[in-house]
């Protein structure tokens, strides 16, 4: 884009931004200069953040393929950051083409380059909005027109949670979106924690918070309490490579190295 276009779009040059920092240590290429210098202080800190945010890529794919075998034909990703190999609409419409797939985040960058991903994709597309704000994604024109909310839909949030504080209430923003869901829905959703964690976790979500950006990473039964209503389909909470792993080899001596819980569920 122009540097027009930058401006029009209101893209933020001044701090990094969430969505391209985990573009650049994923191998992607749509982040600036500011980003990969805060990813590379973050690299500093936890030299294996880049394996880290793939753990978490790979764990959202294989939750798309098992909301996919459960006959689930419509996702709704929240906070989907930056289009990549293996995005979501990949996964669910190389099981089935009819699927529909909504991409929901508030960076310029993510829904430009999403855009041109799905310019010739008429199955799924992106809402720019503030996904805090439910009425805007739920009641969006785009959102309206490739889902229907009287049928089962798989709501993805990974990596989201972790970046609404407690004072922007976590908890109701998921229970917004849970009550416009139909019984058979799925929730797909993975945060940050500190179980398990050493000080090097600490550190950089200390790093994350003066960028600008709150990070606040959750228990176990934190996240539990703010799925109310969902069902905890096994394995229950635990770290992205223990989720259903394509293989047990995969998994590893220490998963919760990935500093990550994820889990599943269903509306009842």
């Amino acid at each position: 884009m122009t540097t027009d276009e930058h401006a029009s779009r209101g893209i933020d040059f001044d701090r990094p931004n969430a969505a391209r920092v985990y573009d650049y240590l994923i191998g992607g290429k749509l982040n600036y200069a500011i980003d990969r210098e805060f990813a590379e202080r973050i690299l500093e800190v936890r030299p294996e953040a880049r394996e880290l945010a793939l753990l978490n890529r790979k764990w959202l794919r294989r939750a798309v393929r098992f909301g996919a075998e459960q006959g689930i034909r419509q996702f709704l990703d929240i906070g989907s950051g930056m289009p990549t190999v293996g995005h979501v609409h990949e996964i669910a419409q190389s099981i089935d083409p009819a699927s529909r797939v909504v991409y929901v985040d508030n960076e310029p960058i993510a829904v430009a380059h999403s855009e041109i991903v799905l310019e010739d994709n008429d199955n799924a597309a992106m809402v720019q909005a503030d996904a805090e704000l439910p009425a805007d994604v739920l009641e969006h024109p785009t959102t309206e027109r490739l889902l229907d909310f009287t049928e089962p839909v798989m709501l993805i949030m990974a990596a989201f949670i972790h970046f609404v504080p407690d004072a922007r209430h976590p908890a109701g923003l998921v229970a917004a979106y849970r009550d416009a869901l139909a019984p058979g829905s799925y929730l797909a959703l993975s945060s940050g924690t500190f179980e398990g964690q050493g000080e090097e976790v600490r550190r950089a979500a200390e790093l994350y918070r003066k960028s600008g950006t709150d990070v606040v990473a959750r228990s176990r039964a934190e996240l539990r309490a703010l799925v109310d209503g969902f069902e905890i389909l096994p394995p229950g909470i635990v770290f992205t490579p223990e989720w259903r792993p394509d293989d047990p080899a995969e998994v590893g001596a220490h998963p919760e190295q990935a500093s990550q819980l994820a889990l599943v569920g269903r509306k009842n």
